[in-house]
Order: C-alpha cells, then structure tokens, then sequence
C-alpha cells in the first residue's frame, strides 16, 4: 500500500513539473530554441565523434570475446581490490579514459552478458564514473582556471577520492553477496584468458558482420539517447535560471558554504553543477574568492557530474536492471571527498603535487577539424592502453604474491 502512494505521489509531482516545464517553454522560445542549439552543439562537436568509437569498439570487443580473456588477466588485481570480477577493469580503463557516461554503458553491458552480477554491477558503476583526463587538463584547468599546474592538482583529488570509494564500495552488499559465474582459481591464466575468448565467441552465433552491424546500431542508439539528455537538461537548466528558480538555489547554497566557511559567491557554481557540470565548474572559476575554495568547489562539482549525466547514467544502468540509489550515494561522496583532498593538495599535502609533472595536453572544446578528432581519439586510446597495462602489471603482481603465500603455507 506505501509502495502504491509513494508512485503516485512521484506520478503526480512528475506530472507537474512537465507542465511547469511545457508552459515554460511555450513562454520562453527564444530561451529554449537557444539553450536546445547550445545542447546540440556541445553533443555534435564534442560526444559524438569522441565515444562513438569506442561505444562501437567497446561493443565488438565484447561480442568476440577478448573482454573476457581481459578480465582474466585483471580478475587477480579486481577481485580482492574493489570485489568485482576482472572484467570490470575494462570499465574502469575505458570510464577513466574517455569520461561519463563510457562506464555505465559498459557496466550495463556486462550485466547484460552475465559478465558480473547485480551486486558487483552496482560497485563498479559506483567507482568508475569518472571525468577523462582531456576535461580536468584541457577544459577546466587550462580553459576556465588559465593555470595548468592546477590539472595535476584537481587530477589527483578526482581519481584517488574515486579508488577510495571503490576500495568502501568493496565492502556493499557483501551480506547478500552475488558473485558473477566468470570467477575461477587463478592457476594456468593465459591458457585460460585464450579459452575465455574462444569459448565466448563459439556461444555468439552472429557473423562478424551481423556483429558488426549489432554494434553500430546499439552504439547509434546509445549516442543519440545522451544527446537527448544533454539538449533537455540545457533547456531545462536555462529556463529555470530565466524565470528564477536558480535564485532560491542560490540562497540555500550560500547558506551551506556559509556554514562551511566558504565564501557565498559559490553560491551559483553549486547551483549551475547541480545540473550541469561545465557550466558549474565555469561558475566556480569565475567567482570572487579564494582560489583553493574555487578549485575544491570545482572538484566536487566535477565529481558530482551533474544531474544531465545522472540522467544519461539511468537511462542506460536502469535497462540491465541496476539500482541508481548506490550509484546517486557514491556521486555525493566522491565530491566530498574530492573536495577535501583538493584542500589537502593545496595546503599541507602540496608536497605530494610537486612529484608529478602536469602533462602538457592542448585541447579544444569542440572538435572542428580531422587533426583535433585524431588528437582526442589518440589520447583516449592512449590513456585506455595505459590504464590497463598498468592494471594488468598489478594483476601480475597480486597473482605472483598469493601464489607466493600459497607456497609457503
């Protein structure tokens, strides 16, 4: 009986405010024709040619298999690390190299395979939900802050504080643990990374060129699903602003950094990440205040990830049947947790910034020419190989140690 009333009253409030927003977009065409063109560019210029490839790629390499042989190379790093089978390091590498929403899509995909089960699909989405590499240098330390050195700064804050809540998350759900059916002991793993592949790919009785159509047409599906989100949310957060809503946002965030004892002209920041994560970021590095309470707002609204990429995250977990309450729970501990460390590496821990060089990365905001397409597709293959070699040489590692320990025992 709860249950019928809560849906209801979700039902009716949704109702609602597709009215409000109906009505506001009928009062406002400018506003909203400008907003939606804004949307459309960011998806055109930028998503689209950037993931398609590898939402193709990604898919292809799951229908013939070779995820599988990865994820039993990786499944000795994974498993005691994060307590999710090896096959989430391929979400992982391709999450933190490419950015929101890569991960959920292959976190859902898995699930679908029966390549982890619900619980493990929950803390890999939980933990791999990360921004790639060419935003935090490129767009928001260069772009909107003009200082590069913070890159290194922000970088560090963002991906640590996301291993943290892996290593926490490792740790949900083990109550009611499930644990996926491609777990098995390490011993002979190459031999049985090429036996993974190829028993996979004799159980997909497509041909490489239905496979191939398979995933250009999903891939297809799957980037015009996040354009959708990106265009509504643009409009949405547009009109909000325009007709004052955000101003009592404002209010209620000035308050909570007031009580923090941040400065209240972050106040907009909060409000615009809240929906969107450039415009908030943009927000924070143009407010007047201190730089360090700028670039931890900034790191925790980049964390966050905005409710337009929520909203693109449901929309592709929720089809394999993967709650979002975890996944909404980590979002609100990432950015803390990227938000204190930022103060961390700012303050006393600034030490810890300067063993790292920041890497010179020089990136566009929209990809206009071929150059800057094989610029940002290079750099995310490039980052993609890396982080799985350097997982893979983990794995290796953690193998040899728990046979070492075996053999001693």
């Amino acid at each position: 009986m709860k249950t019928i009333k809560h849906s209801k009253i979700i039902t009716y409030l949704f109702a609602l405010g597709l009215i409000f927003m109906t009505i506001s977009i009928i009062a406002n065409p400018k506003i909203t024709f400008d907003a939606a063109i804004s949307g459309i560019s960011l998806w055109w210029n930028v998503i689209f040619p950037s993931l398609l490839p590898f939402f193709i790629l990604s898919e292809l390499l799951m229908g013939i298999g070779v995820v599988n042989a990865i994820g039993v190379f990786l499944e000795p790093l994974m498993r005691p690390v994060f307590n999710v089978p090896g096959v989430g390091a391929f979400a992982l590498s391709l999450g933190l190299a490419s950015g929101y929403p890569m991960d959920a899509v292959i976190t859902s995909k898995l699930k679908k395979n029966n390549l982890c089960s619900s619980i493990e699909a929950e803390r890999l989405l939980a933990f791999s939900n990360t921004a790639d590499p060419l935003f935090i240098f490129g767009a928001v330390s260069v772009g909107m802050f003009q200082s590069p050195e913070l890159g290194m700064i922000l970088a560090l804050a963002h991906y640590s504080s996301s291993i943290i809540i892996g290593f926490i998350y490792s740790f949900y759900g083990r109550n009611k643990d499930q644990i996926s059916s491609c777990v098995k002991p390490y011993n002979n793993i190459f031999k049985r990374a090429f036996q993974e592949l190829y028993l996979y790919r004799q159980k997909d009785p497509r041909s490489i060129p239905n496979l191939l159509g398979d995933a250009i047409r999903t891939s297809m599906n799957t980037i015009l699903l996040i354009g959708g989100f990106i265009v509504i949310f643009s409009v949405c957060l547009n009109l909000l602003s325009a007709i004052g809503i955000i101003a009592y946002l404002n209010l209620f965030f000035a308050n909570l950094l007031t009580i923090i004892g941040f400065s209240d002209t972050l106040s907009q920041a909060l409000s615009f990440g809240l929906f969107e994560i450039d415009l908030g970021v943009l927000a924070a590095s143009q407010a007047d205040c201190p730089l360090t309470e700028k670039v931890a707002i900034a790191s925790a609204i980049i964390a966050w990830s905005g409710l337009s990429v929520h909203g693109q995250v449901a929309s592709i977990a929720t089809e394999s049947h993967i709650r979002m309450f975890p996944y909404i729970i980590s979002r609100f501990l990432h950015a803390i947790f990227s938000a204190i460390l930022v103060l961390l590496l700012m303050g006393p821990a600034n030490f810890i910034t300067q063993l790292f060089l920041s890497p010179d990365i020089t990136v566009t905001k929209s990809i206009h020419s071929l150059s800057d397409w094989i610029l940002r597709i290079d750099f995310i293959a490039y980052q993609t190989c890396l982080i799985l070699l350097v997982m893979f040489i983990l794995s290796m590692f953690f193998l040899f140690l728990k046979k070492l320990f075996y053999i001693q025992k």
